[in-house]
């Protein structure tokens, strides 16, 4: 006969090992969403609006580069 392994003796292992996955698919999901807060906040700054003050022309409108 082989060495037969008892579902109690390896109880507390799987336990761990299951901890340790749910662990590390929670901190997966919590960068996640923590990188996609901080691009859309990137995203915020980055768009300006025109000056109310001045009219806007055509070369504010085609000109890409002009800032």
């Amino acid at each position: 006969m082989g060495i037969h392994y008892t579902f109690g003796a390896n109880r507390a292992a799987k336990k761990m090992e299951k901890q340790a996955k749910r662990e590390k698919k929670l901190a997966d999901r919590r960068a996640k969403k923590s990188s996609k807060k901080s691009g859309l906040i990137k995203q915020k700054e980055e768009t300006k609006m025109h000056d109310i003050s001045k009219t806007i022309t055509l070369d504010d409108l085609t000109n890409p580069d002009k800032k």
